[in-house]
C-alpha cells in the first residue's frame, strides 16, 4: 500500500510538473504581444564587462558556448553549454514577489563523443526566484541550478551537472571580442528593430574536464571553444522558418561565422551575412553576397522527422576560401520539449580544404532550426 500510495505521489508531482511547464512555454510563446521589449535598432554604446551581463530590456537573450576538445590520446569530443533568458512580462506587478514570473531562463547542455559516434543533451528551464537561476546585470555570471558560467578578469569558468554527463571547463581568450554586423548589430531582416547585439569570443583556449555516460570517471581535456552573446526582441518575421548557423576554426588561424535565415519559399533573407576573423583578431563583415553554402547531402532525424543537410561546400571568394564541413557525429539533435519546445542541431562538425590557397583543417560548430517544427513565438 505505501509503495502505491508512493508511485501515485511520484506520477501526481510528474503530471503537475509538465503542466507546469507547459504553461510556462504558452507564456514564453504568448508574451510578446503583450509587452513593450526594446528594439535591437541603431548604434548601441557598448560597456564592459557589463554588457557581458544581462539585458532584461530586451525580450531574448543567449549566452552560447561549443567546443571542440581533445584528451591526452588524440580521442575526440565535443559540448555545447548554452543559457537563454526569455521575457514574459514587460514589468512584473510584483517585482519584490519571489515566485514573480518576469523571465523564464531555459539552459541546454549537450556533449558528442566522437570516437563513440554518441550524443548526449540535458535541458532545464526555471523561472529566477527562489535563486532557481538568473543573470547577473554587471557583467558575466549566469546559472540554471548547478550549471553556470561566470567571468573574472578574462577568465570564464563553467560547469554542469545532469545525472552520468559533467563538464567542468576554463576558458580564455586567445583574441579580442569580434563585434558582428554594424558595430554589434546584426541585422535579421529589413523591418526597423529586427535585428540583434551581439559579440562572440570567436578563439578561447579551453582546459579542464568532462565525464560522458560511458566514462567511469573524469576526462581531461583541452581544446578551443568559441562563445556568442546575443540579445534582442524582434529578430524574425513570419515569413522566416529558421537559420544555419555555423562558427569555423581554420587550421591558418583564420575563424569563421556565418548564419543565413532561410525563408518559406525556400529563398535566404538578404540581410543574412558572417564575419571572417583573421589570425591576428581583425573582423571583417561579409555580406550574403560574398558567402557560399552549397548543401550536398541530408540527414533524417529518427527522433523528429526533420530532414537537415549534413554536408556542405562553404566558399569564401574574397578570403579564397574553399572547404568541405561534415558533422562528426551523424545524429546530434535535440528535441527540446521540456525547456524551450524547440528541436533543433546542434553539432561539432570537421572540414578541409583551401585558405589564401593553401591547404587548412577546419573544426567547429553548426546549428539549425526550424527543420523539424516551428520557432513561432520564441524569436
Amino acid at each position: 500500500m505505501a509503495l502505491r500510495k508512493k508511485s501515485l505521489s511520484t506520477c501526481l508531482s510528474l503530471v503537475l510538473g509538465i503542466l507546469s511547464l507547459l504553461l510556462l512555454v504558452c507564456l514564453v510563446k504568448t508574451g510578446a504581444s503583450r509587452t513593450q521589449w526594446k528594439q535591437a535598432a541603431g548604434p548601441r554604446n557598448w560597456s564592459f564587462p557589463k554588457d557581458h551581463g544581462s539585458h532584461p530590456d530586451f525580450r531574448t537573450e543567449w549566452w552560447y558556448f561549443t567546443g571542440n576538445l581533445t584528451d591526452g590520446s588524440e580521442k575526440r569530443f565535443g559540448y555545447q553549454l548554452t543559457f537563454f533568458r526569455q521575457g514574459i512580462v514587460w514589468r512584473a506587478k510584483n517585482p519584490n514577489n519571489t515566485w514573480s514570473v518576469r523571465d523564464l531562463f531555459p539552459a541546454h547542455f549537450t556533449l558528442t563523443d566522437v570516437s563513440a559516434g554518441q550524443f548526449w543533451y540535458a535541458e532545464r528551464i526555471a523561472r529566477q526566484g527562489p535563486g532557481l537561476a538568473g543573470a547577473a546585470g554587471d557583467g558575466m555570471d549566469v546559472w540554471m541550478l548547478n550549471w553556470s558560467a561566470r567571468m573574472k578578469n578574462d577568465t570564464i569558468r563553467m560547469e554542469a551537472r545532469d545525472k552520468d554527463k559533467f563538464l567542468s571547463l576554463e576558458l580564455i581568450p586567445r583574441k579580442p571580442m569580434v563585434f558582428h554586423g554594424q558595430n554589434g548589430l546584426s541585422r535579421k531582416g529589413p523591418i526597423e528593430g529586427q535585428a540583434s547585439y551581439y559579440f562572440s569570443y570567436t578563439d578561447l583556449a579551453t582546459r579542464g574536464s568532462i565525464r560522458t555516460p560511458l566514462s567511469k570517471t573524469q576526462i581531461p581535456v583541452t581544446g578551443t571553444s568559441w562563445f556568442d552573446h546575443e540579445f534582442g526582441s524582434n529578430q524574425m518575421t513570419p515569413d522566416q522558418v529558421g537559420w544555419d548557423w555555423f562558427s569555423l576554426h581554420l587550421s591558418d588561424g583564420h575563424d569563421l561565422m556565418l548564419y543565413a535565415l532561410r525563408r518559406k519559399d525556400g529563398s535566404v533573407e538578404p540581410t543574412s551575412s558572417g564575419t571572417l576573423v583573421s589570425p591576428s583578431g581583425k573582423a571583417a563583415h561579409l555580406n550574403l553576397s560574398e558567402i557560399r553554402i552549397e548543401i550536398l547531402d541530408h540527414w533524417k532525424s529518427p527522433g523528429s522527422g526533420g530532414r537537415y543537410p549534413s554536408r556542405w561546400r562553404i566558399g569564401i571568394p574574397s578570403a579564397d576560401i574553399d572547404l568541405l564541413i561534415r558533422p562528426l557525429v551523424a545524429s546530434q539533435e535535440l528535441l527540446t520539449e521540456g525547456s524551450t519546445g524547440v528541436a533543433y542541431y546542434e553539432g561539432a562538425i570537421e572540414g578541409k580544404g583551401t585558405s589564401g590557397g593553401k591547404d587548412v583543417m577546419a573544426e567547429g560548430y553548426v546549428e539549425m532550426t526550424g527543420y523539424a517544427g516551428s520557432l513561432a513565438g520564441l524569436f
